[in-house]
């Protein structure tokens, strides 16, 4: 019996799965932007609690301040996270996934790169800046991460898409370039450590994204997200408490205790974790489904998104740079959403020299 295929009908099949695949990936990143832009308020508010309150007045002590919240951060979110594999049923798959070292050291690595790099330097402008300046400062890793992603693994970047990531970078630009130029005519305030943050902050994500969406292909997002923070703790807690104990003694030790003796800080750091953890869970799973450049400048929505919510919890508008960036950023992003939806598809090229040996292999036919 021979089966008559409608080709056709196999072109309208393959039409709407792919359209629903870009419209989940452009929801995830959405999803991805509110809760991070909502990640920034309890990142804010546990500056105000003790210890952290007492130790802004020199440099090592801020240091040290944010290298022990960045620790609590990535073990909150880790917590988060095993809860939802295991409610998921997939800590089966996580095990199986952590053996795999071809897979889990894509994850390891971006640990690398959004932990002691992003996130670290995240909580650096936060507590150096506000955590307005903390949002939009990172919004130029899109174009980071797609630069990246195209030198990496060839995704392609349409002229759209680039034209929508330079409208980002000039928003970009229009936050940074006054607190800069301040900084560097002697008009600043000494904050030059809180720019610092922000620029690791864009550069980590950035190559973040990169980074672990060469094996989100291949795994789970949930599981590769939970082996991401594991990798995060690991750097933390086996590599650079030891460092900050050589340096501050026992003091660091002290430091950890006093945090988590504070029932404020527990509630600050389970708001984290939730936040933190389900936007990193929404940014993973937009990647495969739209492509790290795409996925990247609509989860760059989070920073009008935390505009909004702290001006909600802390009835303060930001300062009028702040706010055109966003809007900048917010403009440069729908560009790339109005994209039309044939070109939204995730095509990664063949590099040439692959083509011409896999013809060779085939004898030139397909």
């Amino acid at each position: 019996m021979t089966v008559q295929i409608d080709p056709q009908r196999v072109k309208a099949l393959r039409d709407d799965y792919r359209n629903q695949q870009v419209r989940w990936g452009f929801i995830w990143a959405l999803w991805c932007a509110v809760l991070w832009g909502a990640w920034y308020v309890p990142g804010e508010a546990i500056y105000f609690e003790a210890p952290f309150a007492t130790m802004l007045e020199t440099t090592g002590d801020f240091l040290l301040a944010a290298a022990v919240i960045t620790t609590l951060n990535a073990v909150a979110v880790l917590l988060a996270m095993f809860v939802w594999v295991a409610t998921l049923g997939k800590m089966g798959e996580y095990q199986r996934t952590m053996r795999q070292v071809k897979i889990s050291r894509w994850f390891a690595g971006g640990a690398v790169c959004g932990g002691p790099v992003a996130i670290f330097g995240t909580f650096l402008a936060i507590g150096y800046l506000g955590a307005a300046f903390g949002a939009v400062a990172a919004l130029l890793y899109p174009i980071v991460g797609s630069i990246a992603a195209k030198v990496w693994y060839h995704e392609n970047i349409t002229r759209r898409a680039a034209m929508g990531i330079g409208v980002v970078v000039l928003g970009g630009v229009v936050i940074f370039a006054p607190g800069i130029l301040a900084e560097m005519t002697g008009a600043g305030d000494g904050a030059w450590l809180g720019y610092l943050g922000g620029a690791m902050a864009m550069f980590g994500w950035g190559l973040e994204g990169a980074i672990a969406g060469r094996a989100l292909d291949v795994s789970d997002p949930d599981v590769g997200l939970t082996i991401r923070f594991t990798a995060e703790v690991f750097y933390w807690v086996v590599l650079v408490t030891p460092v900050l104990l050589l340096v501050n003694g026992e003091r660091v030790a002290g430091v950890f205790a006093d945090a988590l003796s504070n029932p404020i800080n527990l509630l600050w750091l389970g708001l984290m974790g939730l936040t933190f953890g389900f936007c990193y869970v929404a940014w993973y799973k937009s990647f495969p489904l739209i492509g790290v450049g795409r996925g990247q400048a609509i989860a760059a929505l989070y920073g009008p998104f935390a505009v909004i919510w702290l001006t909600i919890f802390t009835l303060e508008l930001p300062a009028a740079n702040f706010l055109l960036g966003g809007l900048l950023a917010v403009v440069g992003s729908f560009i790339m959403y109005t994209e039309k939806r044939d070109v939204l598809e995730v095509i990664r090229a063949v590099p040439a020299a692959k083509t011409a040996t896999g013809a060779a292999r085939t004898g030139g036919q397909r």
